[in-house]
């Protein structure tokens, strides 16, 4: 993990693939016990992601900073972009996906449908692709709700699973576990200085990913 900005009131890492944000039932290191340890302080969560995911992950040094970035995540007022690659092209180039998400505890899984059913959460996103390579596709992801497990339900839901997710139907797991999902940019207000903020995490070190940069760098604006 790399640390991508810090001051006094917060920092942003960027997360392995693989690695837990908090503790969990496993016992692996997470990447809160080690900011944490650096920091030689007590940090705060603000929000999470899915340990087979990487990408910024943003810490707060206080509890009320937790309170005022969690609002502006609740009040969607932070902008958060996400890289994916899939195995399948989208049925358009650029579209926006809307689906009714609904949880099932036991499978740790969210289902997609098409319309709203009991226990349901309304979840949005748009999309573009960007680029494909011989055998993959490389798509720009922007959140327009919050929910669990959304953009790998989302994208399973239109045949396009997220390479290495073989929980939402990807045929192939990846060596490490993880999966080709990175939260590539955050942009929020600073809540000290009410500054806009636009922090990119870097890429994961893999043949995979590399074999895109150059398109993002055509494409997207870093």
């Amino acid at each position: 993990m790399k640390k991508l900005y810090d001051d006094l009131l917060l920092v942003i890492y960027n997360k392995a693939p693989g690695m837990p944000v908090q503790a969990d039932k496993t016992g692996d290191t997470s990447l809160l016990e080690i900011a944490e340890k650096y920091a030689k302080r007590t940090l705060h969560l603000v929000h999470r992601m899915d340990r087979p995911v990487s990408g910024a992950v943003l810490l707060a040094k206080t509890k009320a900073v937790m309170t005022t970035l969690t609002d502006q995540f609740r009040n969607r007022e932070i902008d958060k972009e996400y890289l994916a690659i899939v195995g399948q092209l989208p049925p358009e180039t650029e579209g926006t996906l809307v689906h009714y998400l609904r949880k099932n505890e036991a499978k740790n899984i969210s289902v997609a449908y098409p319309e709203e059913v009991s226990g349901s959460e309304r979840a949005e996103l748009h999309y573009k692709v960007l680029g494909s390579s011989d055998r993959y596709h490389l798509l720009h992801i922007q959140l327009l709700t919050g929910r669990h497990h959304q953009i790998r339900a989302q994208l399973a839901a239109i045949g396009c699973p997220i390479r290495g997710d073989v929980k939402y139907g990807f045929k192939r797991a990846n060596k490490n576990r993880s999966i080709d999902l990175h939260a590539w940019k955050l942009s929020f207000e600073h809540p000290q200085s009410g500054q806009m903020m636009s922090v990119t995490a870097p890429l994961p070190e893999e043949v995979v990913w590399k074999a895109f940069a150059e398109v993002i760098g055509e494409k997207v604006s870093v």
